[in-house]
């Protein structure tokens, strides 16, 4: 059986010191002199004492642990916000619980309560749906510290986000400025409701006055390198005719770059290609991928900004605020060349 943990009447057993001033001084308290303190540290250190975090989080009403739900770790972007989320709580004395949903909002409503059971003090939320919030609002109506990581200006729920639907205009809007005409859109998104960069690919056809043909939307089933290839070979195997390809993240533009050059198809040259996130893998494929630059660093920022403000709400949680960050193209080889008539 494993030891019973040290308590502070333990270490003032063996100090001679009340409980009261060994906790005093475990604490840093100036009340009690550096000589006592150094003493009394060097003694719970001797008994391997570990503070009961549990006990403090009821006294002061808060576990200073943060809940982080994203939705699927093989994407890298999400990997990466993860990893800068973490730093970014953790220059602020917080503490990430970490969970994915895959992509199911059954078991994100089971994680957002889980999170909730362990009186996490706020949450970030990366949801499957950007549409179905509904378990979310009820969060924020509970005047429970929440922000997404995704943004629906409409959804009464804090938010701070890369937009999206921008994102996917400029993107777009760069291939039309080199004279495709017929661009195919890769896009999972949009069977969970994701419609932000479907959005802003048909906005920028509608601003360019180009007919948007709906042959040209294919929809895999997933995001991944495997779906961009399937995607890739149903473009190729119905001759839509296609000049430019425009990918909804570069997992899916890998997938797509794969296949071109097992079918020797020539990017740029046959095929224009154009990603979205900027994962590191994209930059150095043997075709650079052009995309749209996902700010990790400063979405993760500002996101756990926010959401230590609204901890830190004296009252009631200030009315919800959308933060969207507009992204930047990153044009390279892939979609660097000019379609002539």
């Amino acid at each position: 059986m494993a030891k019973p943990a040290a308590r502070l009447k333990d270490i003032a057993d063996k100090t001679g010191f009340s409980v009261n001033t060994v906790s005093l001084a475990l604490r840093g308290s100036s009340r009690i002199p550096p000589e006592t303190r150094a003493l009394i540290a060097d003694v719970a250190r001797e008994l391997n004492y570990l503070p009961n975090f549990v006990a403090t989080s009821l006294v002061r009403r808060e576990t200073r642990s943060i809940g982080l739900i994203l939705t699927d770790l093989s994407n890298p972007v999400l990997t990466a916000v993860a990893q800068a989320v973490e730093g970014e709580l953790s220059k602020r004395g917080y503490t990430t619980l970490f969970a994915t949903s895959n992509n199911d909002i059954a078991v994100e409503e089971t994680m957002i309560e889980t999170f909730r059971a362990r009186r996490a003090d706020g949450m970030l939320v990366f949801p499957c749906s950007h549409r179905r919030l509904d378990h979310i609002r009820k969060l924020r109506a509970r005047n429970y510290p929440v922000v997404l990581l995704v943004g629906d200006p409409d959804a009464g729920i804090d938010a701070v986000c890369m937009d999206e639907r921008m994102g996917a205009y400029k993107a777009v809007g760069h291939l039309l400025s080199n004279g495709h005409r017929r661009i195919v859109i890769i896009d999972g998104g949009t069977k969970l409701g994701n419609s932000e960069k479907l959005e802003g690919y048909m906005q920028a056809h509608r601003d360019a006055g180009v007919e948007i043909d709906t042959a040209l939307f294919v929809k895999p089933s997933g995001h991944s390198v495997a779906h961009g290839y399937w995607a890739a070979d149903t473009i190729f195997s119905q001759r839509l005719g296609a000049s430019a390809i425009f990918a909804t993240n570069d997992s899916l533009a890998l997938g797509v770059l794969r296949y071109c050059a097992r079918n020797n198809i020539r990017v740029p040259d046959d095929i224009a290609l154009m990603g979205f996130d900027n994962i590191e893998f994209g930059e150095y494929a043997v075709t650079p991928i052009s995309t749209v630059d996902y700010n990790v660093e400063r979405v993760s920022a500002m996101a756990v900004e926010r959401v230590v403000d609204l901890i830190g709400a004296e009252a009631d949680l200030p009315p919800p605020r959308v933060t969207l960050i507009e992204p930047d193209l990153l044009i390279r080889q892939s979609s660097n060349s000019t379609l002539r008539g």
